[in-house]
């Protein structure tokens, strides 16, 4: 069964260029289109929708109060966030507020495509070197560790999967992770999916959020 896509942007001519590229594809298909957030929500009600492309600054509802009230629905479709980055300072709110990840939307086609598949599959994007500009960039708007509690459900955690949220956190790929700790990709992947279950969290997204949030990481991507 294709993808089903809705295009959320208040730009006509950019939801025309994303719909050509999406339709070019065997495996998608743009089932419906918003102007702004609350005709988004609206349309959700009556369309089956497996994956939406937000973006963020548009009339009436924003892309991150939108991505908020979509996400908490029972069942919701995958919200990916589309920022221009250097001019959107939302974007790491939409990553809290439950989106499954961002992409520029300059970004290549190939990659947009990329993207979409991952985030119907379950996986979040997130791309490490962007990541961590964003965050590094947005980390002073999140509370100190020193006035913040730790988040008591990290005490759970095993030492070895302390370490593998930590790197989780600064971007890594489970690739990346197996050969920094020398483990095999698929410990790397149980290891990974124990954090989600034991932390409560939906995907890599929100372990990168928590670990800044609790001053696990620290801005410039070192552990706290």
């Amino acid at each position: 069964m294709a993808i089903r896509v809705m295009l959320v942007d208040d730009q006509v001519l950019l939801r025309t260029g994303f719909r050509m590229v999406l339709a070019a594809q065997p495996d998608m298909e743009v089932v419906a289109e918003a102007g702004d957030g609350a005709e988004a929500i609206e349309i959700l009600r009556s369309t089956a929708v497996d994956v939406v492309l937000m973006d963020v600054r548009m009339p009436r509802l924003d892309g991150v109060e939108a991505t908020r009230r979509i996400c908490a629905q029972p069942e919701p479709p995958k919200v990916l966030i589309l920022t221009t980055f250097d001019l959107d300072e939302y974007a790491f709110s939409g990553l809290k507020a439950g989106a499954s990840g961002f992409m520029l939307k300059d970004v290549p086609p190939a990659e947009l495509l990329s993207a979409i598949r991952s985030v119907h599959s379950g996986d979040a994007v997130v791309a490490p070197s962007t990541t961590r500009r964003l965050l590094d960039r947005f980390s002073p708007m999140l509370p100190s560790s020193e006035k913040e509690p730790k988040n008591k459900h990290v005490e759970k955690l095993t030492e070895r999967e302390r370490e593998v949220m930590l790197l989780v956190a600064q971007g890594l790929s489970n690739g990346e992770i197996a050969a920094r700790l020398v483990l095999s990709e698929a410990t790397v992947k149980t290891h990974v999916g124990r954090i989600l279950t034991k932390l409560s969290l939906r995907d890599r997204v929100q372990v990168v959020v928590l670990a800044y949030e609790t001053g696990l990481v620290r801005a410039g991507g070192g552990a706290g």
